[in-house]
């Protein structure tokens, strides 16, 4: 008989790694990979800043929300978009089907990395920038995290090895 194995489900800020890691996490330990960001663009056949500018920031966390809450699957790799922990129910969905995994990265950082945040499809409220956007969602991350990794300064292999030690998949 098969093993079935737990999700692992990558939560963090835009820029922190998140489908990168996901997918070499995913070959790594022989599990599926999958980027909630894709399934909603897939899902609604539009790009994430389209959503975001059609139908406004809540309007994409909505969206975000349900996308989130549906997903059925096992022994996969989960990367989720930055606003994901807005969403109670995709949040409490996700917390049982699998492990979550908070990346963790310096506003700094995620300064460099990220660029133009419209075009990434970020969800910023009228007037905020990264570092207001940042300081709300950390207490978000850290309270739905089951593990955190500190990415700063590490590199993917090392990220993924940290992920490996630390993680246990159930069965």
């Amino acid at each position: 008989m098969a093993v079935k194995m737990k999700n692992i489900i990558l939560i963090g800020m835009p820029g922190a790694g998140k489908s990168t890691v996901g997918v070499v996490l995913a070959k790594n330990l022989g599990m599926g990979f999958l980027d909630s960001d894709l399934l909603i663009q897939e899902k609604y056949k539009k790009l994430l800043h389209e959503l975001i500018e059609e139908r406004g920031v809540e309007g994409f966390w909505r969206i975000e929300n349900e996308v989130n809450a549906f997903i059925e699957t096992e022994n996969t790799v989960i990367a989720t978009g930055g606003s994901v922990i807005y969403g109670k129910e995709a949040m409490e969905h996700l917390k049982q089907v699998g492990t979550v995994v908070y990346l963790k990265l310096s506003c700094e950082e995620l300064a460099v990395r990220l660029g133009d945040l419209n075009e990434r499809g970020v969800t910023l409220r009228h007037g905020q920038d990264l570092e207001g956007l940042f300081q709300e969602r950390i207490p978000y991350y850290e309270k739905f995290a089951d593990l955190t990794i500190d990415c700063e300064n590490k590199m993917i292999k090392d990220i993924v090895l940290e992920i490996k030690k630390q993680i246990r998949i159930e069965s």
